[in-house]
């Protein structure tokens, strides 16, 4: 589902300037002086409104939260709400994904996070979607060692698909779940996420560990059994 366009979008970002980082690739290897030396990185890929950063930023205000979005009228409304709350831990960027090294150095992020992704259900476009190996093998070019990746669709046949996906590329899966809210609300939700639970739409969750190894050969090859998410497909996913 494509997203308005949002009426004054430049004059817009303009007031929330301080929080978007235009040279990403310029703060490689120096994040943390954003807040302070000691602190934890988080990746967030593909931020929507931005509620999901905002709220854990907020709860969490010793950890450093960079927010990537490809859409201007989505990142918009991100700043405007962490401009509203007074974050100091959030900053966003317009990147792209595969170029996640170009912009964090290697072992400089302890998690990330992946949240409704475009499930990208046909074959020929696999390799968009952002639990394929070949990404896969990109974050371990920027987690630490033991660093994480928190994994949220409500795309079953995606989600099903990815769990095969994350040990080829060499992490450990944990904490997987196939209705995530199913005792209650479970951490913080983005607005997507809310306006499908409210609908009875389970949510999947899984946690991918990176494990250490000397080599990170990426897999490709999947078999066609394990190729395609099925379920689901024509689901709206705008945050």
């Amino acid at each position: 589902m494509r997203m308005r366009k949002k009426p004054n979008l430049i004059p817009r970002m303009e007031r929330c300037a301080d929080y978007q980082i235009k040279d990403p690739q310029n703060w490689q290897g120096h994040w943390r002086d954003l807040l302070a030396p000691e602190c934890q990185l988080r990746l967030e890929l593909g931020c929507g409104k931005g509620r999901f950063t905002c709220e854990t930023a907020a709860a969490e205000p010793e950890v450093l939260f960079i927010a990537i979005e490809r859409v201007p009228d989505a990142m918009v409304i991100a700043m405007e709400r962490a401009k509203a709350m007074g974050l100091i831990n959030v900053r966003f960027i317009d990147a792209d994904v595969a170029n996640l090294q170009s912009y964090f150095a290697p072992d400089e992020v302890e998690r990330i996070y992946i949240n409704f992704c475009d499930p990208w259900p046909t074959n020929r476009h696999a390799k968009r979607r952002l639990t394929h190996p070949d990404f896969l093998e990109r974050y371990r070019g920027v987690l630490r060692d033991g660093g994480d990746i928190h994994f949220k669709t409500d795309n079953r046949g995606l989600f099903e698909w990815s769990l095969f996906q994350f040990p080829k590329a060499g992490y450990e899966l944990r904490e997987v779940t196939r209705d995530l809210h199913a005792n209650g609300i479970c951490g913080v939700m983005t607005d997507y996420e809310e306006k499908f639970h409210n609908l009875g739409t389970p949510i999947n969750r899984c946690v991918g560990v990176k494990l250490h190894r000397e080599k990170s050969p990426i897999e490709e090859n999947v078999p066609e059994t394990e190729s395609a998410p099925q379920e689901d497909e024509t689901a709206p996913l705008a945050d």
